[in-house]
């Protein structure tokens, strides 16, 4: 990996079925945590229909905005699987039936199997490179910054390992959570002064509630371990300041939910 200080990445998450609520999207958080892992910011993700004029926008503004643009879905078989004729488009290339990805799909699928549906998936826009596949062999492709990879979330995550020793990182992005029993209204005031002396680095509150208790855990996420430690030491000057007590633990589990009543 080549490291960079600010390398940024885009996920567009494409196909009607997630919209619909049909399919639960599983990708998005584990691109995001793996990118995190590698330096890289994940600065926006979308989430899009199966629609041609949709798809190439998004295509070509996020492209240029950022280093790096991750696709998922939408490189099937059916008819509604058209994010390979889009990158095309997007990038003003025909697409291709490519004999390298024609013969990985024989090397999965009996050949009597192998109809015009299924050799879809052999189709790639001109000049993509191809991401290997190791699951199924149905490849995906990268076409400049734009890495085009499955839906199906253990094809994807493959996918996205084949390529990533490949990728330019960043600085890492540490993180430090700080928990306490007050309520995020409580700590709103003061969170956002201590954010207003630290631009440079993202500072969140997470509601949780225990044994009909609210509560709060404040994350702070930066590149400079120093400025970390400096904020913690203001947040915790913060809690104790408004009767609570800093607890050195994220307390925030996915079961918890917020009470519009009390935040």
């Amino acid at each position: 990996m080549e490291y960079q200080d600010t390398i940024t990445a885009c996920a567009l998450v494409i196909g009607n079925e997630v919209l619909s609520g049909r399919t639960k999207d599983a990708n998005l958080n584990w691109l995001a945590s793996r990118c995190t892992e590698m330096g890289i910011r994940l600065a926006e993700a979308r989430v899009i229909p199966d629609v041609e004029d949709v798809i190439v926008g998004a295509i070509n503004e996020c492209r240029a905005k950022y280093t790096y643009v991750f696709t998922t879905g939408g490189i099937g078989p059916t008819h509604d699987d058209i994010t390979a004729a889009c990158i095309a488009k997007a990038f003003g290339v025909e697409i291709e039936r490519r004999k390298e990805a024609v013969e990985l799909l024989e090397s999965f699928i009996k050949k009597e199997n192998l109809n015009e549906a299924r050799l879809k998936m052999a189709e790639v826009p001109v000049g993509a490179e191809l991401i290997y596949n190791p699951v199924s062999k149905a490849p995906g492709f990268r076409m400049e910054n734009v890495y085009v990879m499955a839906g199906v979330p253990s094809i994807m995550r493959a996918m996205f390992e084949g390529y990533a020793p490949s990728l330019l990182t960043g600085k890492q992005v540490l993180s430090e959570s700080v928990a306490c029993y007050l309520p995020e209204g409580a700590v709103a005031r003061g969170l956002s002064e201590i954010q207003d002396r630290h631009p440079d680095v993202d500072i969140g509150s997470y509601p949780f509630m225990r044994s009909g208790n609210f509560g709060c855990t404040l994350v702070s996420r930066g590149t400079d371990r120093d400025e970390l430690k400096q904020i913690v030491s203001e947040i915790k000057d913060m809690i104790v300041s408004l009767g609570g007590e800093p607890i050195d633990k994220d307390l925030v589990t996915p079961e918890d939910e917020k009470s519009p009543d009390d935040y």
